[in-house]
């Protein structure tokens, strides 16, 4: 496909110019004072990737180079790390006071410890993330698709606060907000082109296309050790029953600490704020 093509050009290119960047540093002197961090966007830009809280839109790249303030390379951890741990991180090692409306938590003791495995058990063993709007594509209201996931070592537990919303936009793209603003969320491109033209071809097809752009349930809960690309939903399992309520209880919990809107009311409010970008357009937009 001439997308992914694209896109391992764009990483190639990308460590190309960051090599440059880290030869500058050492000709001038300054790659051994110089906290390198280097992390990306939130997702390729695929189907059921870019703008989905699966792995393969929430999982990122992170490498960091500290020279010497790295104690022991070559460790494999296992604490969960969160790009909002970013901000904190650099005001300790600056050592300026990490103020407490942060919740984002410092990994300078991550990075300075000797340890493998788990260094901070009691409070890495797991991540959130989640979802409110991207683009603009839902039919006639300028809402996004709100959603919340709790991922541990075994499980990815989501709760989709709209689930009667299209979670990739409408494939009606007549009636979208933004006018032909075509499953708005997905970048658009030769695979995302192909799994709509071909969806009806056979139930594989239809299958491949419902699990990128079709509608999606209240909860969803991925077992990643048996389904590392999470594809098969065990939430209404009976076996997964006691795994599904005690994350959901765990989500919701930390949600209420953090006075998450979509839990302590408000959350309403995104769907209203002003939008001034554009979207995926559909082949047949007749241009501005």
């Amino acid at each position: 496909m001439g997308d992914v093509a694209d896109y391992y050009y764009e990483v190639q290119r990308f460590d190309t110019l960051v090599a440059s960047a880290i030869r500058l540093l050492e000709e001038i002197g300054e790659l051994e004072n110089t906290i390198i961090v280097v992390t990306g966007d939130h997702g390729m830009p695929f189907p059921r990737c870019k703008s989905n809280n699966y792995d393969s839109g929430a999982r990122v790249p992170l490498a960091i180079r500290w020279g010497s303030g790295i104690k022991k390379s070559g460790r494999i951890l296992d604490d969960f790390v969160s790009l909002s741990d970013l901000a904190p991180t650099f005001l300790e090692m600056a050592g300026v006071e990490i103020p407490q409306v942060m919740t984002g938590k410092s990994m300078a003791n991550l990075l300075e410890s000797n340890k493998g495995g788990f260094v901070e058990p009691d409070t890495r063993s797991y991540v959130l993330h989640g979802k409110e709007r991207h683009v603009p594509s839902q039919e006639v209201h300028m809402g996004g698709y709100p959603s919340r996931a709790i991922r541990n070592h075994d499980f990815l537990y989501i709760r989709n606060f709209k689930p009667e919303r299209w979670p990739n936009g409408t494939p009606d793209y007549l009636k979208t907000a933004i006018p032909y603003c075509w499953l708005g969320d997905c970048d658009n491109g030769p695979t995302k082109t192909y799994m709509v033209e071909n969806k009806d071809i056979d139930d594989h097809h239809r299958h491949l296309w419902e699990l990128s752009f079709g509608m999606r349930p209240a909860e969803e809960l991925y077992d990643c050790k048996k389904d590392p690309e999470q594809l098969v939903n065990v939430a209404d399992d009976p076996e997964y029953a006691e795994i599904r309520e005690k994350l959901a209880a765990q989500l919701i919990g930390q949600l209420e600490i953090t006075g998450d809107p979509r839990v302590a009311g408000g959350g309403d409010e995104f769907d209203e704020y002003p939008y001034y970008g554009k979207g995926p357009r559909h082949p047949s937009y007749p241009g501005e």
